[in-house]
């Protein structure tokens, strides 16, 4: 098997995904997963792009679908190449203030309000652990994240951004 770090494992991943988090005051929106990938982990809102579907509805569609939430005026602030060693996707993540409904629990999401403060990053992917409190405060960035056979991250380059372009 090829290890993760071959020069062309490490190219810009075609798939594409996003996480979208809501944040009103000093609280953020989380959901934690019910099944499937991910289960019983604490995330953003969000999920894989449909062919021929811009990124940006792709985490409108899965924010109503995970909570029954429209987020309007999304602001993209960090671009996350994700690198394992079967498969590798981008993660193009959006923060929003404004949105439509009210969350609600689905099959496969449970929303929680959270005080920034109190984000549960021990029940969180690791890289969470890193690059959401650099968002939550405010930045904007990209970053290459490489992670091993067991899903733990082993290797992070994170750049602050002023913009997406």
């Amino acid at each position: 098997m090829k290890r993760v770090e071959d020069k062309e494992r490490l190219q810009t991943p075609t798939r594409q995904a996003t996480l979208c988090f809501l944040l009103n005051d000093n609280n953020v929106l989380l959901g934690r997963k019910k099944r499937g990938f991910a289960e019983g982990k604490w995330n953003g809102f969000g999920g894989k792009r449909n062919d021929g579907e811009k990124i940006s509805d792709t985490a409108i569609r899965e924010f109503q679908e995970e909570a029954g939430i429209t987020p309007k005026l999304l602001v993209q602030v960090a671009v996350l190449d994700c690198y394992h060693p079967n498969w590798s996707q981008q993660v193009v993540v959006y923060t929003t203030t404004e949105w439509d409904g009210t969350a609600a629990e689905t099959e496969e999401m449970e929303p929680k309000w959270f005080l920034v403060k109190d984000v549960p990053y021990e029940k969180m992917w690791d890289d969470e652990t890193i690059w959401l409190p650099m968002v939550l405060e405010g930045k904007k960035l990209k970053a290459r994240l490489q992670f091993n056979d067991k899903g733990k991250l082993f290797r992070q380059e994170i750049t602050t951004v002023e913009s997406f372009g």
